[in-house]
């Protein structure tokens, strides 16, 4: 897709300390077929080759633009990006992961049929540490508000970007995405799944996500629901235990594989009560 009437769609990468999986990622932009794009990677205080990399793209293609910034966390870094934009269509990136070539193409075609459509995602399949696909439900507001279930990198328009209070940058320890997704959606609008595997996320042992530990992961979601509340208490019934509902599938998955079978069912009966409210 070569037309350069076509809208504008900005990439924004924040990056620290990146360096080594960085190539990859901006690869993957270059090899779009969709050809209108900018791709504004943030290097947000980085101290390895985080520059040296970007700067070999931006000498390849000036669609590549690099900007540094003192270390303030992803969230900032993605508004900082964003303000510097000028697409009609957003979609972050994270510097670890990368995208297949038709994605921004086939997500664009979808975003310029219907204004009502606040997202576009896609299957995905994870790599590096593990080597699968992602299993990802659904899309509804129900299950969103229960758990994340879209990655960072779904494309969105500007226009309702500017509608929200961008990403939030207190919600340093992560699960920004997911706010931020809550935050476009809360007043309605269409969210699509593409069929097609277009986005690869990478695992690694050490990633933010993976290492969060059940008490970090307890309160991220806590403060999830506190930002969110009136969202919540609209959409779910009994929405107060919400935020207590990652700990309870744990235990449900603990207790489920129990010996003593008879105490496990004593054990579960709460459990399943509480359960039993997200699923009607």
């Amino acid at each position: 897709m070569n037309n350069t009437n076509t809208p504008i769609v900005s990439v924004i990468i924040p990056c620290y300390n990146h360096g080594i999986y960085l190539s990859e990622c901006l690869e993957s932009i270059l090899n779009q077929t969709y050809k209108n794009w900018e791709c504004i990677i943030i290097d947000n205080g980085s101290t390895d080759n985080t520059k040296q990399v970007t700067e070999s793209f931006v000498q390849k293609d000036k669609r590549f633009k690099y900007i540094y910034t003192e270390q303030k966390g992803v969230s900032f870094a993605r508004n900082f990006g964003i303000k510097n934009s000028k697409g009609k269509y957003i979609l972050p990136v994270d510097a670890d992961d990368k995208i297949a070539p038709l994605y921004i193409e086939k997500a664009v075609e979808v975003l310029e049929k219907k204004e009502n459509i606040k997202l576009v995602y896609c299957n995905a399949r994870l790599f590096g540490a593990a080597n699968k696909d992602w299993m990802l439900p659904e899309f509804s507001l129900k299950n969103i508000l229960i758990e994340n279930i879209i990655f960072c990198s779904a494309l969105f328009r500007r226009k309702d970007y500017d509608q929200t209070n961008g990403y939030n940058e207190q919600m340093v320890e992560g699960f920004e995405d997911w706010d931020f997704w809550l935050d476009l959606l809360k007043n309605g609008g269409e969210v699509v799944k593409l069929p097609e595997i277009y986005f690869f996320y990478r695992i690694k042992k050490d990633s933010r996500n993976h290492t969060l530990d059940t008490e970090k992961q307890k309160r991220l979601r806590e403060k999830i629901y506190q930002n969110h509340k009136e969202l919540y208490t609209k959409i779910l019934e009994n929405a107060d235990f919400v935020y207590e509902f990652y700990d309870l599938q744990n235990k449900y998955k603990v207790l489920s594989n129990s010996k003593d079978l008879e105490v496990g069912k004593k054990a579960l009966t709460p459990i399943r009560f509480i359960k039993s409210l997200f699923s009607r």
